[in-house]
């Protein structure tokens, strides 16, 4: 066993949406040096009382844990081995024995390949996505998802521990975890999709949509999306011509499409038809196309009824009800 305690010095690699608020949740008790490439970020993280660094490698050196938290497989290997953007990766001042925390959703081939990697240099690695978004991870409120033997597990919970208040082990191998997230990815695409276009058809049909929101939170159609990403809905048609009045960014486009791929590709493999989540991925994809990809994924409401579109009006021009066959 590795000689890691109770209070590890613990690396975060990426202060996006989610890395930073646990960055900020473990230096409450921890000591955390994190990095990113982005100045301002870093700033961010060091009000909240980390410790930064200009590369992975400054981030890594000394630490017991790296959790790692960036957008996708190409970003975690930067990270990890080093990139033209990051400088040098974590791996180049690893010690051995350290423990790799990987909190993206990546998919299994990618995680199993990062893991088989760092093997070799004799530093573990916990398959450990996450789910609940960025308000639960700054108050250690995360569900995480993972898969590691008992003994990796062990040295990775006192970090675990502090970001979560559900850790569920999945399975004893790297890639367990991913499999889990997947699942859950499936469904989150589906049921933001589905909340889009009950409500773009609310907006359609004239229904206030703050209205909408909490009466179908409060029936058979409730869904945690729905509470989640429905009133950034409702944010999206408030938004005005200088761009004002929209809803905080908390969860990219760009991110939901990403995590679809990996749900339609992982279906394929297990001979599992989708053809649901394959809908929604659909409107994933049209919305980057017509350049949404940087927003937050509650604009895919706009996308099916546009803010300025004209509402539908009906009946006849007497307004009386429409007839029926």
């Amino acid at each position: 066993m590795s000689d890691i305690n109770d209070n590890p010095v613990t690396a975060v690699l990426g202060l996006g949406a989610m890395g930073l608020p646990m960055a900020a949740r473990l230096a409450e008790t921890l000591t955390v040096k994190a990095f990113d490439i982005f100045d301002a970020r870093r700033d961010l993280a060091a009000e909240a009382g980390a410790g930064v660094t200009l590369t992975p490698a400054e981030a890594a050196d000394g630490a017991d844990v790296v959790v790692v938290a960036v957008r996708d497989q190409a970003q975690l290997e930067s990270c990890l081995f080093g990139g033209d953007t990051v400088g040098p990766g974590a791996a180049t001042t690893l010690r051995a024995g350290a423990v790799v925390i990987v909190t993206s959703t990546v998919g299994v081939e990618g995680v199993e390949s990062v893991g088989e990697r760092l093997a070799g240099q004799s530093v573990r690695l916990v398959d450990a996505p996450v789910s609940g978004g960025a308000v639960r991870a700054a108050t250690g409120d995360l569900l995480i998802m993972v898969g590691a033997d008992q003994e990796t597990l062990a040295l990775a919970r006192p970090v675990l521990d502090r970001l979560a208040s559900t850790v569920h082990v999945v399975g004893p191998k790297v890639g367990d975890g991913q499999i889990m997230k997947t699942v859950n990815q499936l469904l989150c695409g589906i049921h933001t999709a589905a909340a889009a276009e009950s409500l773009a058809l609310a907006h359609a049909l004239g229904i206030d949509l703050d209205r909408a929101v909490q009466v179908l939170g409060q029936g058979a159609a409730a869904s945690f999306m729905l509470a989640d990403r429905g009133p950034r809905m409702v944010q999206q048609y408030k938004v005005a011509p200088d761009g004002t009045g929209g809803p905080e960014l908390r969860s990219r486009m760009d991110i939901i499409r990403k995590d679809m791929n990996i749900v339609i590709s992982l279906a394929k493999k297990a001979g599992v038809a989708a053809s649901v989540a394959a809908a929604a991925d659909q409107l994933y994809q049209l919305a980057l196309t017509q350049g949404l990809g940087e927003q937050d994924d509650s604009a895919l409401v706009t996308l099916l009824a546009p803010r300025d579109a004209d509402r539908p009006v009906l009946g006849s021009a007497s307004g009386s009800a429409p007839a029926h066959s």
